[in-house]
């Protein structure tokens, strides 16, 4: 019979908790955003949470280190949706169009049954005002979806001033449309854009 060796089976053992360590992890996460999107983050205790993912408190507080880093990383993973969603509406030829399909995105979003506003706004108000770092992560992820749509404005040879007024359509809708509780607030940002990019460059603005 073979000898086993104790270190490989040591590196085994630590590997297989490593895994279980971020399928909890990510458990955890999901449970965590579905939460503090529908009921706000400060709504629910780490209880809830605990009782969300079936995880004990335990094991939660061993692998995130307070609250906050829970939000923070629950936000990162909500940025990584939104830029993939950006990314995949303006898989277009005309960057004017490109700039249209922003707001199409956005009502095909109000749709969703689940649409309780932005996750960045919602936190923003929540915790902005007293929790530094989650001002930062929400300031950053705006002004990212802004430059985003300068660099579309710049392919189209448009003025600087084109993408920090779309963006704030875009944010406009998305808070209107949280309250409203429709999507006509993504039709009307849509309208308004096609006059401010007809007037930046010029020709049909709904081309």
């Amino acid at each position: 019979m073979s000898r086993v060796d104790p270190t490989e089976v040591g590196i085994v053992v630590a590997a297989s908790a490593a895994l279980d360590d971020d399928a909890v992890r990510a458990k955890v996460l999901a449970a965590a955003d579905r939460l503090y999107y529908s009921l706000g983050i400060q709504a629910v205790g780490m209880d809830a949470l605990r009782a969300e993912a079936g995880v004990s408190l335990k094991r939660i507080y061993r692998l995130f280190p307070s609250k906050e880093s829970i939000v923070e990383q629950v936000l990162a993973g909500r940025h990584e949706v939104w830029n993939a969603l950006v990314e995949q509406a303006v898989e277009l030829d005309d960057p004017r169009q490109r700039l249209l399909a922003i707001y199409d995105m956005l009502a095909r979003w109000f749709d969703q049954d689940d649409f309780r506003g932005c996750v960045f706004i919602n936190s923003f108000g929540e915790l902005g005002a007293t929790t530094p770092r989650i001002a930062a992560i929400a300031r950053e992820h705006k002004a990212e979806f802004q430059e985003r749509l300068a660099r579309i404005v710049a392919e189209a040879g448009g003025p600087d001033w084109l993408a920090p007024q779309l963006a704030i359509l875009a944010e406009g809708a998305q808070t209107t449309a949280a309250i409203a509780g429709t999507n006509e607030a993504a039709g009307q940002a849509r309208r308004a854009a096609e006059i401010l990019i007809g007037v930046a460059l010029g020709g049909d603005p709904a081309r």
